[in-house]
């Protein structure tokens, strides 16, 4: 006798600008069978669950509802958005103190009723809040996910593609360390077939420096940010459901990893059902991993400041 079929269920905690998108973006590639919103305006979950339902005769194929944290009971992946959002000239690191209560009582209302998900983190600062959710939920290391520097590797590919008139799908470059103002890029690797991209100082300078404030921009024109970390997280969930394999620069718990350990940051890893399957060893040239490793002692510095 076949065993009952289990759909796939992924809970999305906070109905700001990236938790509507990123749930609406999931629906559209209808990436799951079961989807619910969570956030502690329950009225806001209830308004975009109803909206996206008056949708489903042009998409089909997923349960959708505003649910409660019991509904995380049955969750493969648990997408946490919620949390302050950044204001203009905000730093990621300035919301630390907002967010990290509210990130205590989430997590504390997760594991009461699942410890098998997936906790995909994208609320910042996300690599200390991956972090910190780690510590309080008990996880394995594996399990417990930061949205990392994916969406910084795509800016910096779809940059580099504006500047060579070359689709950003075939740039290989990436960004590696904290999502915010510590990142570096690698430019020893960047390359298009294997090729060096010939740029010079001032146009990796330039590259580079539109890259990390992006979301200032971003933050300073619109108020948030959403389309593009939306599309960032379907990536990551669809590696997960579908156990890919796929090589993404989510953030992780890092060991002894170009002499950083203890911290979570943005590295290339392969990502799978299981999670974070392994962290790829990249090699680094001398001055990418100085920087690197001051990405990891600046959020060092500040994770030791919590009570975790």
């Amino acid at each position: 006798m076949a065993p009952p079929f289990k759909p796939n269920r992924v809970v999305v905690i906070g109905t700001g600008a990236v938790g509507t998108t990123t749930a609406y973006t999931l629906l559209l590639r209808r990436r799951m069978q079961e989807l619910v919103l969570i956030d502690v305006n329950h009225q806001k979950a209830l308004g975009e669950a109803l909206d996206m339902n008056h949708g489903m005769p042009f998409v089909g194929g997923v349960k959708l509802w505003a649910g409660t944290y019991e509904d995380c009971r049955e969750a493969d992946i648990i997408i946490v958005t919620a949390g302050a959002s950044q204001k203009p000239g905000e730093t990621r690191i300035d919301l630390l103190r907002k967010n990290i209560s509210i990130f205590k009582d989430i997590i504390q209302k997760i594991t009461k009723y699942n410890q098998h998900a997936i906790l995909l983190i994208a609320t910042n600062p996300v690599d200390i809040l991956a972090y910190a959710t780690l510590k309080i939920s008990g996880f394995d290391r594996r399990r417990v996910i930061g949205s990392g520097t994916v969406l910084d590797s795509a800016r910096f590919r779809y940059l580099i593609g504006l500047h060579k008139e070359i689709d950003p799908r075939s740039i290989h470059g990436q960004i590696i360390g904290e999502h915010g103002d510590s990142e570096l890029p690698v430019w020893s690797l960047a390359n298009v077939a294997g090729i060096d991209l010939g740029f010079d100082d001032a146009e990796r300078k330039e590259i580079f420096e539109d890259t990390k404030n992006a979301a200032y921009e971003i933050i300073d024109a619109k108020g948030s940010t959403s389309y593009a970390i939306a599309l960032a997280l379907d990536r990551i969930v669809v590696s997960i459901l579908h156990n890919e394999g796929a090589v993404l620069n989510v953030s992780t718990l890092l060991n002894n990893y170009n002499g950083v350990s203890d911290v979570f940051l943005g590295a290339p890893c392969v990502v799978d059902r299981s999670g974070v399957r392994e962290v790829l060893d990249l090699p680094l040239s001398e001055d990418e991993k100085t920087l690197f490793q001051q990405s990891a002692e600046k959020l060092k510095s500040e994770i030791s400041k919590l009570e975790l």
